[in-house]
This record gives structure tokens, sequence and C-alpha cells, in this order.
């Protein structure tokens, strides 16, 4: 009959156990940490470009109103878009900063990008007669092919949260 002999089980040191459990608790904080980054990267850059796109039109109303008047849709259209668009914008910020409303944000964003796409693109390849922008800041001195690529660029990160937002629930 064989006896349990507590000399035949091999302990390994404590300290070192607890120090390789530290370090390997260390890894997946750091990791969890750079996954959370990564995945507030879409709703930060949608955040920040939608704020400030509708800031800088509301800022310079008077300027965004005339240049959505010299647009080749109808005074009406662009009287009502001229107030329209920077809500709009502002208002997609708004929902992509509270976890509740995230996915209509996501889902704004990219219903709003592809309308601008669609615009970008018809001028682009010369449906109208005249190419006036109504675009913010910096965005004024690009060129049409530029803002199509933004324009599919955003697309994408919109997205991108959007499928982000699905695994996190």
């Amino acid at each position: 009959m064989t006896f349990f002999d507590p000399k035949s089980i091999n302990i390994c040191d404590s300290s070192q156990n607890r120090k390789k459990r530290k370090k390997a608790y260390e890894y997946v904080k750091k990791l969890s940490a750079m996954k959370r980054l990564v995945s507030y990267t879409p709703q930060l850059v949608l955040v920040l470009i939608w704020t400030y796109t509708g800031f800088d039109k509301l800022i310079r109303f008077g300027a965004s109103r005339n240049a959505f008047h010299n647009q080749t849709f109808p005074a009406e259209l662009a009287e009502i878009l001229a107030f329209a668009i920077p809500i709009t914008e502002l208002l997609l910020a708004l929902l992509l900063l509270f976890s509740v409303t995230r996915w209509w944000g996501y889902m704004g964003s990219i219903l709003l990008l592809t309308v601008f796409l669609t615009y970008v693109g018809l001028i682009w390849v010369g449906a109208f007669p005249r190419v006036p922008c109504n675009c913010a800041g910096i965005l004024e001195s690009l060129g049409w092919a530029e803002h199509f690529i933004i324009n599919v660029v955003c697309i994408g990160v919109a997205v991108w949260g959007l499928k982000n937002l699905k695994f996190e629930n």
C-alpha cells in the first residue's frame, strides 16, 4: 500500500509564481487598454470631424450660407441646408458620445457621408455647371479627388466603428 509522501510533490517557488502572475496580469491589462483605445478610435475621429465642421459652419455662418446658395440646387433648399447641415453634424457628434446612441451616430455618419460622397462624385465627374465648395476650414483647399478619398476613408472609419460596436455587445 502506498502512502502519501509530501516530499514527492514538486512545489514551485511561490515568489517566482507571483512574479509570473503579476507580469501576465500587467500584459493583459496593457492589451486591454490598447484594445479599448483602438475600439474608441473611430468614435473619436468622427466626433472630432463632425464637431470641427459643424462649428466652423456656424461660426462662419454668413459665408457658409452664401456658399450653400451658390450650390446648384434651389435657393429654398440651400436655405434649409445652411441650417440643417451644421446642426446635423453637431448632432452626430453628440450621438457618438454616448453608448446608448452610438449606433445611431455611426449610422447617421455613414448616411451623411454617403450623401457627401455622392455629391462630390457628381461634381468630380462634371455633372454640375459650377463646382462650389462649402467645406470647413482646411478642407476648402482640397481638390475633388481628395474630397472623394476623404469621404471614402470617413465612411470606412464609421463602418469600422459600427463593427467594433457590434463586437462589444
